[in-house]
């Protein structure tokens, strides 16, 4: 199957730019797999882990939401904000979450709370992110690995 252009933007800066095979990303109604030649589709996306795979590869992104445009074999997703895996810091991450959740412990006014659940679900969405690649990276070096075959 012939791939289709995928590209990533935030204000800041482009982040992935390439030809790939699928692309799963956070619709608002749930997931949406989108793969080369599919049809016209306008969508807004929320805060969640956008997959893509490229030659059987997959690379995993934490977004905060944006829009997605499918139009002429090519996938446009403006961001509000996206992280690859490799960029994410799995310690600030970790301490991020902690915050967030005695943030929700502590119990303010619904307009924290509600504050604090978007901070911890930006959160649990990296450590997820981040996890999937050391999870990758692990099974890599089990199957290719010393004392392998």
């Amino acid at each position: 199957m012939a791939p289709m252009r995928l590209e990533i933007i935030t204000a800041e800066r482009r982040v992935y730019s390439d030809d790939v095979d699928l692309v799963v990303a956070p619709g608002l109604e749930g997931q949406l797999g989108i793969l080369p030649h599919h049809a016209p589709l306008m969508s807004s996306l929320q805060p969640g882990e956008l997959i893509i795979r490229k030659d059987g590869e997959e690379t995993y992104l934490a977004v905060s939401g944006g829009f997605l445009e499918v139009l002429d074999n090519q996938v446009t997703v403006l961001a509000d904000a996206a992280e690859r895996s490799d960029e994410i810091d799995e310690e600030r991450a970790q301490a991020a979450m902690e915050r967030a959740s005695e943030g929700m412990a502590g119990r303010g006014a619904e307009i924290e709370l509600e504050q604090v659940a978007v901070a911890m679900r930006r959160a649990q969405i990296r450590l997820n992110v981040v996890r999937r690649r050391r999870a990758r990276a692990d099974m890599r070096g089990a199957v290719g690995g010393p004392g392998a075959g």
